[in-house]
């Protein structure tokens, strides 16, 4: 076995790719919105580049060149920082309120949302604090009790937010970062039971999330009110056709379609560009999953491997939620499309985190 040098250029194609589509759609589904919003129909296309791809590239370089080895001494490190910004929210005067959601910080200058950074900070961190407990995997009281108190230590603070969606994107990042790591079945059909349990208490919290389910199992109950979203998205991407409508051409983005150039940017896509050209998006997202797996699975550390399958699980399952929301095979959750959907700490997150995954595939093993 021998240890390769260079990156995956790839892998790092793909992404270049994912981002061009990302902003040639961005500037199409936020037009409308752009110019009532702000008199400049090209608003939210500049906002994502000069906070969202300007800086993501720069994490995405740096993280690139940095060490892996330093990067599992400072995990700790990171993890604190990153939950001391998901907690700071709740301060008054930095954290910022959308709606009924607490999730912001207010920076004057510019405003994120840290539980972008916080998701991958978390893939850090159980990285490696699951590569230093190898041999002891399977200790409930030297492993798998600490990682469940962290879990729920976390979790506090996202759902007074609230951000569920979020919530179960970690929790299933963890589950599979665990798994790799050679976790007991056992531990993981427990954990899968309480994060069960705990998602049908939260539901009987909040009714409008229980109005997210019924949308999702009758999509006709109430299409003007609960089924709403669901109903625009699907008539949307019916009526794109094989070729769409055409690029500019959506009638969707004017003010029919909720969140037209956040997290249902793949309607839109849909609807002007038609279902071909979506096909070549979902298999491009699939082709960045699957290369990310193979850096997981020929990386030359546990850490490594845990760190990548780690990140790859994190954009491999908000592909999955977002687009199987959007068609209506899962229930709407508010997340959005990786390197495409509108939202500068998403795609700073996202970069920062594909920079690690590619520097990771300098170092991965190879056959001679």
């Amino acid at each position: 076995m021998l240890k390769s040098k260079q990156p995956d250029y790839f892998l790092i194609a793909i992404i270049g790719l994912l981002l061009i589509i990302g902003l040639v759609f961005l500037n199409s589904a936020s037009s409308v919105i752009g110019y009532k919003n702000f008199k400049d129909t090209f608003y939210y296309l500049k906002h994502q580049i000069i906070f969202g791809l300007i800086p993501g590239l720069f994490f995405f370089v740096f993280l690139y060149f940095f060490k892996i080895k330093y990067l599992k001494k400072i995990s700790y490190l990171l993890f604190l920082l990153s939950f001391i910004l998901i907690i700071a929210v709740f301060i008054p005067g930095i954290g910022m309120k959308y709606r009924e959601a607490q999730r912001w910080l207010d920076l004057r200058f510019f405003s994120f949302q840290p539980i972008e950074f916080f998701k991958l900070c978390f893939i850090i961190f159980l990285a490696s604090f699951f590569s230093q407990r190898e041999k002891e995997i399977n200790d409930f009281y030297k492993t798998f009790l600490p990682f469940l108190l962290f879990f729920i230590i976390i979790a506090i603070p996202i759902i007074f937010q609230p951000n569920i969606s979020a919530l179960i994107i970690i929790f299933l990042i963890s589950l599979s970062i665990y798994f790799v790591a050679g976790g007991s079945l056992v531990y993981i059909f427990g954990l899968i039971l309480l994060g069960g349990t705990s998602f049908l208490i939260l539901i009987k919290i909040a009714p409008y999330r229980l109005s997210r389910i019924l949308s999702f199992i009758s999509p006709n109950v109430d299409p003007q009110g609960i089924s709403y979203h669901l109903q625009q998205s699907l008539i949307a991407i019916g009526s794109g056709g094989v070729l769409g409508r055409g690029f500019g051409c959506s009638g969707q983005k004017y003010f029919y379609l909720p969140e037209v150039f956040g997290d249902s940017i793949f309607a839109i896509i849909a609807e002007e560009a038609g279902f071909i050209f979506t096909v070549l998006i979902v298999f491009l997202l699939f082709l960045l999953i699957l290369r990310g797996l193979k850096i997981a699975k020929n990386s030359s550390d546990l850490f490594s491997k845990l760190a990548a399958l780690g990140i790859t699980s994190w954009l491999g399952f908000q592909t999955i939620i977002n687009i199987g929301a959007m068609i209506g095979i899962l229930p709407l959750t508010g997340v959005p499309l990786p390197l495409i959907s509108y939202g500068s700490s998403a795609l700073v997150a996202n970069l920062a985190g594909l920079g690690i995954l590619v520097n990771i595939s300098k170092s991965t093993q190879t056959m001679e």
